[in-house]
């Protein structure tokens, strides 16, 4: 069982609701709620949203690990991580554009200095 699957278990089994309450308030069969719960389906956004609305918890409470709930501190800490990792995903892409670039430098080059050797 995955982390996931875990949190959702748990949850439902804080509401006191069997599978079948809740696949039915999901709108899923219960062998499908089942798959979720036991980490034989994987959930997308759209499914995770729905059953956080449906325990009115956060979708980060659902997706964190037990002994390591998000905190108020931890968002703005994930915030600035993000802004980060924006960053170095600016800088790799500019480091490809000049690789790039350089490649296609090198091949115009190449063919003449080839030729001039002959």
């Amino acid at each position: 069982m995955n982390i996931i699957g875990t949190n959702i278990r748990l949850l439902r089994q804080k509401n006191g609701w069997s599978q079948g309450e809740v696949a039915r308030l999901l709108k899923i069969s219960i062998p499908a709620f089942s798959k979720i719960e036991t980490g034989v389906t994987d959930i997308n956004i759209s499914r995770l949203d729905q059953i956080s609305k449906l325990f009115d918890v956060s979708s980060l409470e659902i997706i964190s690990r037990g002994e390591n709930k998000l905190e108020m501190g931890n968002f703005v800490e994930i915030s600035m991580l993000k802004d980060k990792l924006a960053l170095k995903e600016q800088e790799i892409t500019k480091l490809q554009k000049k690789i790039i670039d350089l490649y296609e430098e090198i091949r115009t080059i190449s063919p003449s200095k080839n030729l001039s050797q002959r």
